[in-house]
């Protein structure tokens, strides 16, 4: 297939074999590969961890466009997207701490419920004007959410292509469903982006037409399908794989310390063998 591919890790800690296959599927998946250093958490990601990704996707045989794309250095583009969605009033701030959300929910019989576990229950969408003007006023902490209802009312109809194995391993178009994720958080006070609203804006910045990953990821697409047709930005192609587990069954882990690539390179593993071991 001729695309446009990406690896995007965050340097938060050392690749593992779950990364190895990533990497590899994404690199095989297309014609031009590129790599993206997710570094928006700057408390959490550092150099050492993104230098140690690039050695170690090279040891791996793979090659990739320079340069490197880093969030840390986008976030003109992120606050730009994320102005154009406020204009039309798709955004709202949420003051809610995360323990007040968890009890908010519990007191529900009927929380909404979505790939994530409960929906935010849109407290402070309910906010009038001057209740939201005071909590800016006041200086305290809040979070970017998108109200989807009207988002998706807005957009109408979407669909997305599936090249690889959806949730039942199954290929093919998928009609989005934009509420799954409820009204999720595209940015907060001092971040103008989050996860979502910076892979749909780096992706069509790049130019990618082919996104691989794993089938955890799957019902990402629908909100980052959203956020494409509403901030027109082309919608690529999805190719979700399988995941690479660990011998309890279990998603390999950063704070797994043993399975890191770094480790088994050091040990005298070869590149070879991982591939061998992942099955490739």
């Amino acid at each position: 297939m001729t695309a446009t591919t990406r690896f995007a890790p965050s340097p938060t800690g050392y690749l593992h074999l779950g990364h190895a296959f990533a990497a590899i599927s994404a690199f095989e998946a297309g014609s031009r590969f590129l790599v993206r250093i997710e570094d928006i958490d700057a408390a959490r990601c550092r150099p050492e961890f993104e230098t140690a990704i690039l050695e170690d996707l090279a040891w791996l045989g793979l090659n990739w466009e320079e340069p490197v794309l880093r969030q840390s250095a986008r976030m003109d583009a992120y606050a730009a997207a994320l102005q154009s969605l406020d204009a039309r009033g798709l955004l709202y701030p949420c003051f809610c701490t995360r323990h007040e959300i968890a009890e908010e929910i519990a007191r529900s019989a009927e929380a909404p419920q979505g790939p994530e576990g409960p929906h935010y229950p849109g407290t402070c969408r309910q906010l009038s004007e001057a209740e939201r003007s005071e909590r800016l006023a006041s200086g305290r902490p809040y979070a970017v959410r998108l109200n989807v209802a009207k988002a998706a009312a807005l957009a109408g109809p979407l669909s997305f292509d599936e090249h690889g194995t959806g949730p039942n391993g199954e290929m093919g178009r998928f009609q989005v469903d934009p509420l799954a994720f409820g009204d999720v958080v595209l940015a907060r006070k001092d971040m103008p982006s989050a996860y979502h609203l910076a892979v749909v804006v780096d992706d069509a910045f790049q130019r990618v037409d082919l996104v691989t990953r794993g089938n955890d990821l799957f019902f990402a697409a629908h909100i980052q399908r959203l956020l494409q047709a509403l901030l027109d930005l082309p919608a690529p192609a999805y190719a979700h794989h399988r995941l690479v587990l660990d011998e309890n069954g279990r998603k390999f882990s950063k704070r797994d310390q043993a399975a890191t690539l770094r480790a088994m390179r050091e040990s005298g593993v070869t590149a070879q063998e991982i591939r061998r071991r992942l099955g490739l």
